[in-house]
């Protein structure tokens, strides 16, 4: 046996083992892929979630509070408007 056949054998071994290495890697991406895949689809249905409540929320009781709250600012600026009209003046 020549070196010429250990070079040949280290050079098989090697291109065995980094083909083996990138398959393995490969197999690794991809399982991290699938896995982050799953949480950001249940990261997005909570966030669609959570923008569903902030938008009833937003429907059933802030728009009422800011319309009764510019009611009773209008009233208060009418009644404010009607007291200056009406004070005597000195």
């Amino acid at each position: 046996m020549s070196i010429e056949w250990f070079r040949d054998l280290v050079i098989c071994i090697s291109g065995l083992t980094f083909t083996a290495i990138i398959v393995l890697l490969a197999v690794l991406v991809l399982l991290i892929y699938k896995k982050t895949g799953r949480v950001l689809d249940s990261i997005e249905a909570t966030s669609n979630t959570v923008y569903e409540i902030s938008a009833t929320v937003r429907d059933e009781v802030v728009k009422p509070i800011v319309q009764v709250a510019a009611v009773i600012r209008g009233i208060s600026q009418g009644v404010d408007l009607a007291r200056e009209f009406f004070r005597k003046k000195q």
